[in-house]
């Protein structure tokens, strides 16, 4: 698999000068504000999974307009004081599944919730949330649902379903509300990063070859899916590229990125054609926190897989270690897998 984007070096030193929004702070603000004001409770309901060393709950979370988002909440079985907590947002296309099947971070000794993702599913695991909007003028997928307006684009309720999900979790009696890390792999690491820039407090993010980073690039150089959607839509409706890419600036991780401050543990692979390596390190560099990055060279989209897990597991037990120091490892020396 050649490189289909820049060097590694050109990556390092790229400083991309994405255009923001000037409201941007002001539009999550109303946006979650509004979440937050309905009155609607988290449920969490025992299940019997078969599994004998962790406990599941179906969870059931309000989120954007109080609409339910599901998802599952996995704890060691027999824990017995609040615990570190991994949030889990999902790739595109990809559901919340069946409640025995990602069981690795309760296995480890931490709670785990996997947010179900709002109107998908439809790939490799099976989801339980609908998108109740009715939004017409989109080509297929979520890229340009409601992409005349950043108050009725997809990604904005998918974010605050995000924040909202960790905003119940924080409210379990199993878990300790300061010790709660959001992760995802691609569109996963998206949201983790929105959501890492809009909740404070956070202990820790890892975006794992985060999707939605410097769009507008992402758009004119990916030649795979789902970026093309928006040049398909483009395509059909060629007058309005200024409204589209002005809508998607408000859901750009790499823009909110630089509102998040936790520290954060990144991974890119130099040959993703799904998530071109430039846009993941616009992000990276953006990062307002502490960081460090995992860069797989010669890997495509699937990035580090199993060897990246391990470096997580590594990561999450020393971030939740009390002597740990996170400092900020220079950018120009990244590791490399």
């Amino acid at each position: 698999m050649p490189l289909t984007d820049l060097t590694l070096a050109q990556c390092l030193a790229l400083r991309p000068n994405c255009d923001e929004p000037a409201d941007l702070d002001r539009f999550w603000t109303q946006v979650l504000d509004g979440a937050r004001a309905v009155g609607a409770r988290p449920r969490f309901t025992p299940v019997d999974t078969g599994l004998t060393q962790v406990t599941t709950y179906d969870a059931t979370v309000p989120g954007h307009d109080g609409q339910p988002v599901r998802g599952w909440l996995h704890l060691p079985a027999g824990a017995s004081e609040p615990l570190g907590c991994v949030v889990e947002f999902l790739g595109y296309g990809r559901g919340r599944g069946l409640p025995h099947e990602q069981v690795l971070w309760a296995n480890a000794g931490y709670a785990h919730f996997i947010m179900d993702t709002r109107g998908q599913g439809w790939s490799t695991a099976g989801g339980d949330t609908l998108d109740t909007a009715t939004l017409g003028g989109t080509v297929p997928g979520f890229l340009t649902r409601g992409v005349e307006s950043p108050q009725q684009h997809y990604y904005r309720r998918l974010f605050t379903d995000g924040v909202r999900c960790v905003d119940a979790v924080r409210t379990h009696p199993a878990v300790d509300p300061d010790k709660i890390v959001v992760t995802g792999i691609s569109q996963g690491g998206g949201i983790a990063l929105a959501v890492a820039a809009l909740v404070p407090g956070l202990a820790g993010v890892m975006p794992d070859v985060p999707f939605l980073c410097d769009i507008r690039r992402a758009a004119r150089i990916s030649a795979a899916g789902p970026y093309t959607e928006i040049a398909e839509y483009l395509r059909l409706h060629r007058d309005r590229t200024d409204t589209v890419f002005r809508t998607l600036s408000y859901v750009d991780a790499a823009l909110l990125a630089s509102r998040a401050t936790a520290p954060a543990l990144f991974s890119i692979a130099m040959m993703d054609d799904i998530c071109p390596p430039s846009t993941c390190f616009a992000a990276y560099h953006r990062y307002a926190g502490p960081k460090d990055v995992r860069v797989y060279e010669f890997n495509g989209h699937e990035g580090g897989g199993g060897r990246h897990r391990r470096e997580q597991l590594t990561w999450v037990r020393e971030l939740f270690t009390p002597a740990r120091s996170v400092g900020t490892p220079s950018p120009h020396d990244p590791q490399l897998v």
